[in-house]
């Protein structure tokens, strides 16, 4: 009977459906449903309406059509109290779509937003001789074949109102892969914290808004998320020359246009969760005498879009670095920098950089400048500079039977090598060198200067060159395969092989399949 057949779609179907999440789709498809049932519930009291008067069925009755007895073949006939019942629950249902209308508007989960992404990497190193799975809590060094990738990635976005000048706040998480890696205390120990990002967003007006709390560094064309990125490892001057997250305030400006973009951001130097306090000696009764870099840094950023192709864009970063140090046992007195001999705690910081995007259709380009100091940052304690340059294409397309892919080819070029090198991301141990990502003094020159009563002070740092080519499989919109063959070579011997010796290049191959949601 169709009394029966809409009485279950009201008392069951929409039911299960308001039990839901009360998504915006979930809450449409009720929407939909109960349409349907008013037009039905329309039709059915158009008919009674119709019906003859001299027919034999009485109030309260339902007079159906001859037919052979339980045949289903002709139309079952409603009355008023049967049509008035579906009313009535069509009527409760509607209450219950209200409601969940007003939760998904007003209510707890309002404006709230849960996505990120899985990425686990096989990746094989040919200096370390190392084959392996790279994922989640995964050796927390960060070196360029051990960055963030291997991730679990966590966005959680809570917007308060509706529209783009409604204020929004926003954390993202990346245990044991993200800014909570490198983000150290005021007295420089670290907590792994698993938090990446965390930022409110306060609009002042349609184009202006106030930002605070932990942010992502402003330079470069390349993203942290390896979902966003068109290679499986990032470039060389997105992991030792663009600044590093930071925690303040600031401002971000948009014209009304929108070709116009402008950020602005005071805070702590790059890495610190308080303002870096330094160890200068000890008193009469053992405890500590300190220095506290009081010095804010400022970050600025602006870009120009020009149509949906082009965006050209440029930041500058300015402050005060600190510099590593240590209490010399022997003389009780402290040492600055890399190599023990700065002359201070702190070297002032000075970071420009250009970088541009260019979308077609299926290519992509992209390229960046970048110019860096920091003065007594290199290791014999004079001033690290540092430059680079980073030029990326790529191309979508189809292959029969393989489908949707692409391939990119990426270049990168960082010289390092005045005053033996380092600098504020680019860190060196007490010789000079960074053996694992190729950075520094060269060995043999090292050895040298040793030999002759040195510690490699004369020796000049490294030019560090790569060369990588991905492949980029799309199966479904979920799910990015990538397989990247990645060279990296430098002037110096500075890569350190696992049998001991260093050697001046070094190749790795590695896969990652990226699960987004």
């Amino acid at each position: 009977m169709k009394k029966r057949f809409l009485c279950a779609v009201v008392a069951g179907v929409l039911p299960g459906l308001a039990a839901a999440s009360p998504t915006s789709d979930q809450i449409r498809a009720l929407q939909q449903q109960l349409e349907s049932l008013r037009q039905q519930v329309n039709a059915l009291r158009s008919a009674l309406a119709e019906k003859p008067t001299g027919a034999p069925a009485s109030a309260g009755s339902a007079a159906a059509a001859p037919s052979s007895p339980g045949d289903g073949s002709a139309p079952a006939m409603l009355t008023n109290d049967d049509v008035a019942e579906i009313r009535q629950q069509v009527a409760s249902q509607q209450l219950k779509v209200d409601a969940l209308t007003d939760a998904a508007q007003t209510g707890p989960i309002a404006g709230l937003s849960v996505t990120g992404y899985l990425d686990p990497t096989y990746l094989y190193n040919r200096a370390a001789g190392t084959s392996a799975f790279q994922f989640a809590n995964h050796e927390n060094a960060y070196t360029y074949y051990n960055s963030t990738f291997g991730d679990v990635y966590l966005d959680i976005k809570k917007t308060f109102g509706v529209g783009p000048t409604a204020p929004s706040a926003e954390i993202t998480l990346m245990p044991n892969r993200g800014a909570g890696l490198s983000m150290m205390t005021g007295s420089g120990s670290s907590g792994l914290d698993i938090v990446n990002t965390a930022v409110v967003t306060v609009p002042l007006s349609g184009t202006t808004a106030f930002v605070g709390g932990l942010v992502s560094g402003f330079g470069g064309y390349e993203y942290q998320q390896s979902n966003q990125m068109l290679t499986l490892t990032h470039n060389l001057l997105y992991d030792f020359s663009d600044p590093g997250s930071s925690i303040g305030i600031g401002l971000n400006h948009q014209s009304a246009s929108g070709q116009w973009a402008w950020k602005f951001f005071v805070g702590n130097e790059q890495f610190r969760s308080a303002g870096a306090i330094t160890q200068t000696g000890v008193n009469a009764f053992g405890d500590p005498v300190t220095t506290s870099n009081k010095v804010p840094t400022f970050t600025a950023r602006v870009d120009y879009m020009h149509g949906s192709a082009l965006d050209v864009g440029g930041s500058v970063n300015i402050g005060r670095q600190t510099l590593p140090s240590a209490i010399d046992p022997v003389t009780g007195s402290p040492r600055y920098g890399f190599g023990g001999n700065a002359p201070s705690a702190y070297g002032a910081f000075l970071f420009g950089e250009a970088d541009a995007t260019y979308t077609l259709a299926d290519a992509q380009y992209n390229a960046e400048l970048d110019y860096g100091q920091q003065q007594h940052g290199a290791f014999n304690g004079g001033l690290a500079q540092w430059f680079g340059l980073s030029l990326l294409a790529h191309r979508k397309f189809n292959l029969p039977v393989v489908g949707r892919m692409g391939a990119t080819l990426r270049y990168d070029v960082l010289v390092n090598r005045k005053n033996g090198g380092g600098g504020s991301s680019i860190a060196l141990n007490g010789n000079g060198m960074d053996p694992f990502n190729g950075l520094g003094i060269d060995a043999d020159c090292l050895a040298m200067s040793r030999a002759n009563g040195g510690v490699g002070f004369e020796c000049k740092g490294a030019t560090r060159q790569d060369l990588a080519f991905d492949l980029l499989f799309y199966p479904t919109q979920q799910v990015t395969v990538k397989v990247e063959y990645r060279h990296d070579w430098a002037s110096n011997k500075v890569f350190l092989r696992h049998d001991g010796s260093y050697v001046k290049s070094n190749d790795l191959l590695a896969t990652q399949l990226i699960y987004s949601f």
